[in-house]
């Protein structure tokens, strides 16, 4: 790690990023943030190190690389007024729904990478759908693995509607898993235990399910076969889950965000 990248926007998947490029050895003199928010500015300065500044300036023509991580709903503006000062720059976007050909057309560049992740990137423990214009080379695409590689895991999309896609299942998914947990703590407690015991109890379950169906070669649908004994506990909890549609409710969830993907594109995006 040796070469200056600006991040376009202070928040939580930027502190993720600066935090795995500087545990990589990115000297943090070669970081720059373009944060508009005082007290963000401030926070990343006091936990990184880096120079935060409060709008884009020339000093983002010595990055090879702009990451954005804004909001959908200020990319356009940022973009306008940070393009005259990113001519010739790699362009990385974490942000959901904004299509590259928008991001493309602001900038004044066809050197557009969209990317996809999570908020497992916070501890190094990410999935990252990305997707590269025709323009972005294949030392381009290297060079965005090893900045994405320090929040986890990454793979390619040959399609960039796949990202709507991406976006549902992995962008969104870890809310999904919280939200189950929310309900196995709730369900715990009701029953006596207290919310300590349920919550290492719900966290524990999902961690051990997840790192036995990463390791095993059989697919989740075997898995969860092999612990649902016909007449035992866990049957009656899938069978009262099928009596219930909740799988045709989560997939149809699914799809909607899916579909918000798709309107931030169209509500956000280049007329």
């Amino acid at each position: 790690m040796s070469k200056r990248i600006a991040f376009i926007g202070g928040g939580n998947m930027t502190s993720a990023i600066v935090s795995g490029l500087i545990k990589q050895g990115l000297p943090t003199e070669l970081i720059d943030v373009v944060e508009p928010l005082a007290e963000a500015r401030d926070k990343l300065q006091a936990s990184f190190g880096i120079t935060a500044h409060p709008q884009a300036g020339d000093f983002l023509l010595d990055a090879p690389l702009l990451v954005w991580a804004v909001k959908p709903q200020t990319f356009k503006e940022a973009a306008l007024a940070a393009a005259p000062h990113v001519l010739g720059g790699l362009h990385l976007s974490v942000a959901a729904g904004i299509r590259s050909d928008s991001i493309a057309a602001w900038l004044g560049t066809e050197r557009v990478v969209r990317a996809m992740p999570n908020t497992p990137a916070l501890i190094g423990q990410g999935i990252t759908g990305l997707f590269a214009r025709a323009s972005v080379t294949a030392n381009d695409k290297a060079f965005v693995e090893q900045v994405i590689a320090t929040t986890g895991e990454s793979l390619w999309m040959e399609v960039e509607d796949q990202l709507d896609v991406v976006t549902a299942l992995s962008g969104s998914g870890p809310a999904y898993v919280f939200y189950f947990m929310e309900a196995m703590i709730m369900a715990g407690t009701e029953m006596g235990l207290s919310r300590e015991q349920v919550h290492q109890l719900a966290v524990a379950t999902f961690t051990g399910a997840s790192a036995l169906a990463k390791t095993s070669g059989d697919s989740p649908q075997v898995l969860r076969q092999r612990v649902t004994s016909k007449g035992g506990t866990t049957f009656a909890a899938i069978s009262s889950m099928e009596d219930n549609d909740v799988r045709a409710l989560f997939i149809d969830a699914i799809y909607a965000a899916r579909e918000r993907a798709r309107e931030l594109g169209d509500e956000f995006g280049a007329a």
